[in-house]
């Protein structure tokens, strides 16, 4: 058996394109191609089958999936046993992440690692939905609820904090904002009920099932501009919200939840050099930020 067809079938199984398993593998569309009909031909079986919306997995091409990830993993587990004595770090890292987090926690720390090894690539994939590691669709992912299933390996970063956030100017001009039952006075912010990927992420309800935005979006930083425009109350993190000091919390005492981030890598990549270092890097700085407004908060209230 040749790894290497294999590795071409895989990234095709996995994207369902030869166009993006051609971006993945550094090679051209027809490259692939190529490789695909030579390993059918070689096997004597149809793996996939073709249409206008892509590649589409036989039940041959199923069953050959078990095999070739096998392949795949005995292959990673060798890089990283010889690789470990190299300190050299290069490669491409992908990590899947909330927008929130890959903005406010990432964006640092992964400066920070391609400045300390210029022969790393780092992709921050920042989009509001789960990430497949099965299929690749990211190397490393951060999630607000741990995985259930799956050949994964996992940890809790660390609890944030999120509480409801207007601007100053806002508040001024809508007064006597003393309980929940007043935020009926103000226009909400919040994410499109149906597109809200976690139920972590379902703040609204649990505030007030009478309470309704007027305002949504699957963004975070689409909510967060719409707040810093005077254009109502949204609930934000407060690792997020602290850089904006026109921003203040409403009803704080009420309206306050706390939240986990995970870190989730696919346990065949686990071992891996550049991603021990990427892991451990992503770890501590994000754990270093989430902590920051939290401890100001702390050091405030002892002030009082």
């Amino acid at each position: 058996m040749n790894w290497d067809d294999y590795r071409f079938f895989l990234a095709v199984a996995r994207s369902g394109r030869l166009s993006e398993a051609g971006r993945q593998l550094k090679v051209d569309h027809a490259t692939v191609g190529r490789r695909i009909k030579a390993l059918e031909a070689s096997l004597g079986v149809s793996l996939f089958d073709r249409s206008p919306q892509g590649y589409q997995l036989t039940d041959a091409g199923q069953r050959l999936v078990d095999t070739a990830e096998g392949m795949e993993s005995s292959v990673l587990s060798a890089s990283a046993e010889i690789g470990g004595a190299d300190k050299v770090i290069s490669g491409t890292v992908r990590i899947g992440a909330p927008e929130g987090a890959a903005s406010y926690l990432l964006a640092d720390v992964a400066t920070q690692l391609c400045r300390a090894h210029p022969q790393l690539e780092l992709q921050i994939v920042a989009l509001p939905r789960t990430f497949s590691l099965s299929k690749r669709e990211a190397d490393i992912a951060i999630a607000v609820s741990a995985p259930s299933s799956g050949r994964l390996k996992f940890r809790k970063i660390a609890d944030y904090t999120l509480h409801l956030y207007a601007t100053k100017n806002y508040l001024a001009r809508h007064p006597g904002i003393e309980t929940v039952r007043d935020l009926k006075k103000i226009r909400g912010i919040g994410y499109v009920p149906e597109f809200i990927y976690d139920k972590e992420l379902d703040y609204i309800p649990l505030i007030s099932p009478e309470i309704k935005p007027y305002l949504t979006s699957t963004s975070v930083h689409v909510q967060l501009e719409a707040t810093l425009a005077d254009g109502g109350a949204c609930i934000l993190h407060d690792f997020m919200a602290v850089q904006y000091p026109q921003l203040v919390k409403v009803l704080p005492d009420q309206v306050s939840f706390t939240r986990s981030f995970w870190f989730i890598v696919h346990e065949d990549y686990a071992k891996l050099e550049r991603i021990r270092v990427v892991s451990d890097a992503v770890i501590d700085h994000m754990r270093s930020r989430i902590a920051a407004p939290q401890n100001r908060d702390v050091a405030r209230m002892a002030a009082q």
